[in-house]
Formats: C-alpha cells, sequence, structure tokens
C-alpha cells in the first residue's frame, strides 16, 4: 500500500455515501429503472449548473460525444467524411467518436504550457471540408478563448466541448458545458463528479439537437415503437442519477479542494527538475482533474515517487495517432509536441484520497527530488 495514494474511491465518496445509500434504495423501492424523476432531475441539475438550455443523461462520455456527433450527421450540419479538427493529446475517446460517425479527425498539436489545443495551429488545418472543432478541456482546464470562437464563428464551424474533466470550470463567467454549441459529459468515477459506473450527459441550448440526441440515444425514438432513427441504447439508468444529484450541488466544494491542493504543490514544490503547470489568470478556468507536471527524466521520477510511497499516473502515455487501432490513418503524420508530452508528463495525487497535510508532505519530497 502507498503512503500517499493517487487515488482511492472510497474517501472520495466517504462524504456522500448515506445520502447515495437512501437515494439508491428510494429508486430501488419507486420500481422505475429507466428514466424517471431522478433522471429528469439530473438534467434539470446540469442545465442550472451550466447554463445551457437542455441537458440529456446518457449512458456514459463516449456515447455522449457519438450521439451530438451522429445527431448533427441526421440535421444535416455533417456528413460522413467531414472534418473535425481535435488535440493530439486527447484521451482517444474523443477520436473513437470521431471515427465511429464516419467523419474525418485532423489532429492538431497541443500547447507546450496549457496542455490544451493550441489555438494558433487551427486555421491552418481548416480544409473544405472542415465542419467542426472540438475543444477538449484536457486536466480540468478551460480550452476556450476569443481567438477560438473567432475562428469557428469566421468558418462556420461547430464547437463541440469534450467536456469530460472540466465540470463547473468557467472562462468570462460561461461555465463548460455552456461554451460551445454542444458538450459532452463523463461522470466516470474517478471524475471531479463522479458516479457509481458509466454515465454521461449532453448538453446544448440547441433544442432540435437535443431533441436528436434524446431520441438517438432511446433506439432512435422520441415515442414508443415510433422510430425515426436507426438509433442505439445509450440512456443513463436512475441508479446512477440518483447517486449523482447527491454529488451534484456539492460541485463547486468538490472543485474548490482540489484547487487547494494544486495551491499547495505551486506554492511549495521546488525542483528543476520538475515544471509545474501553468496557471491560467482567472482560477475558475482550471478545477484540477488530474494536476500534471512534466519532467525530463520520467524514468527516474517515477523511481522516486515509488521509493517514497508516491502514487502517480500517466494521463496518457501514448498519443492517439500512436495507437495500434489508428496506426495505418492517424500514424502516417508525427506530431511531436504531442510525442514530446507523452514522454515527460506525469500526474500526482490531486483528489480527497490526498488531505491537505499529505499535500505538503508530498510537495516537500518533491522538492528534493
Amino acid at each position: 500500500m502507498m503512503k500517499y495514494p493517487f487515488l482511492d474511491l472510497t474517501p472520495v465518496n466517504a462524504p456522500f455515501i448515506d445520502e447515495i445509500i437512501e437515494a439508491q434504495r428510494r429508486v430501488a423501492l419507486s420500481g422505475r429503472f429507466v428514466g424517471g424523476e431522478e433522471v429528469d432531475r439530473l438534467e434539470a441539475g446540469l442545465c442550472a449548473l451550466t447554463g445551457a438550455t437542455h441537458a440529456v443523461a446518457v449512458s456514459n462520455g463516449l456515447d455522449a460525444l457519438r450521439l451530438i456527433l451522429r445527431s448533427y450527421i441526421i440535421m444535416g450540419a455533417m456528413a460522413p467524411g467531414d472534418e473535425v479538427i481535435v488535440a493530439a493529446n486527447t484521451y482517444i475517446a474523443s477520436v473513437l467518436a470521431i471515427t465511429d460517425a464516419g467523419l474525418t479527425p485532423v489532429i492538431a498539436e497541443p500547447s507546450d504550457t496549457t496542455h490544451n489545443l493550441n489555438f494558433d495551429l487551427i486555421e491552418q488545418l481548416i480544409t473544405p471540408r472542415t465542419r467542426a472543432i472540438m475543444p477538449v478541456h484536457l486536466y480540468g482546464r478551460v480550452c476556450f478563448s476569443t481567438k477560438l470562437a473567432d475562428i469557428a464563428r469566421r468558418h462556420n464551424l461547430l464547437i463541440i466541448e469534450d467536456n469530460a474533466q472540466a465540470i463547473g470550470a468557467s472562462t468570462g463567467g460561461i461555465v463548460t458545458g455552456a461554451i460551445g454549441n454542444a458538450a459532452a459529459f463523463s461522470f466516470y468515477p474517478t471524475k471531479n463528479i463522479g458516479a457509481l459506473g458509466d454515465a454521461g450527459a449532453v448538453t446544448t441550448s440547441d433544442p432540435r439537437l437535443a431533441d436528436t440526441v434524446r431520441a438517438l440515444a432511446n433506439y432512435g425514438s422520441a415515442e414508443r415503437y415510433h422510430n425515426l432513427y436507426c438509433g442505439f441504447n445509450c440512456r443513463m439508468d436512475p441508479l446512477q442519477a440518483a447517486a449523482l444529484n447527491v454529488k451534484l450541488p456539492h460541485t463547486q466544494r468538490e472543485n474548490d479542494y482540489r484547487r487547494k491542493l494544486a495551491a499547495i504543490y505551486n506554492s511549495e514544490i521546488h525542483s528543476s527538475r520538475i515544471t509545474l503547470p501553468e496557471m491560467p489568470a482567472d482560477p475558475a478556468e482550471h478545477v484540477f482533474h488530474q494536476y500534471v507536471v512534466t519532467t525530463s527524466d520520467r524514468s527516474a521520477l517515477i523511481h522516486y515517487l515509488r521509493e517514497n510511497s508516491i502514487g502517480f499516473d500517466i494521463h496518457y502515455p501514448t498519443p492517439v495517432h500512436r495507437q495500434p487501432c489508428y496506426a495505418d490513418t492517424l500514424g502516417l503524420i508525427p506530431h511531436p509536441v504531442a510525442e514530446r508530452l507523452a514522454d515527460s508528463i506525469l500526474s500526482l495525487p490531486i483528489t480527497r484520497t490526498t488531505s491537505l497535510d499529505d499535500a505538503h508532505a508530498i510537495a516537500a519530497i518533491l522538492s528534493r527530488f
């Protein structure tokens, strides 16, 4: 056992466990096991949190992205073969959704400093087939700027947020999930607000998109036994919605706790061999789903962390274009910035698994590296 584990979901869920158990009991006694009041309540909560006018609770984050893209194809905003620009260092789900819809991912380099999409490189990737940009709010940092909005406006491109990691983050007073035309959420158990299994959601202020997503997620049906589309079964079950309804009102508190841990690391880790993450000028723009440092000698740092019983992870060790499933397509073009980051990044503990005292201790140990 690590003295300072990277993640343990028991203490993460401990503050909510009695309420979660009661909520699960309520669902079990209700006799309603698909849809219903808990799902409706979660969707309303997501609208209140984000400012989007519509939310659709779905099965997981990947399905949320798939449903958005498929819906835009049904609506005529995209067609198979059209292009979507996305960062090379994202989790593979972002790109899986694009290729699943028959669309073409155009891989863009990330910024060396923010680790998010490099806005300066986007315009040169736009072609007559480009239909959307998918900013990924990676590690919990908002991936948006007036420059991105201007590019999208001038080229008539959709902005589809991959908001799997940044629930509750905001920029200029606008909360992720309402920044673009549509957004996909993941409530995988390790997220800042996590379910007790897989769960996700779509938010948008486009009523037609919301209706199409909802129908696609329900076998393509807007009414029973009348199928408008060749759809899927991507519904969130009310047991997950009930657990999320307990936790969602505490989003700000959970994010603020992660910010406190990050602030300790930022101020107390002093090692010339470790580069700390760049902080945005507005603290609201980062909710620290991960706290990611870089180092030129990751092997040595890993060995040092293990010696000192500090947990860690790597998000992510292999860029999307280097994954075997994309070797014959995306892998034909190198992306040196993403590849360099993949070789040098390392994530430190940043959840309620880690106490504030633990964070001070971890910072002191890392300062001796």
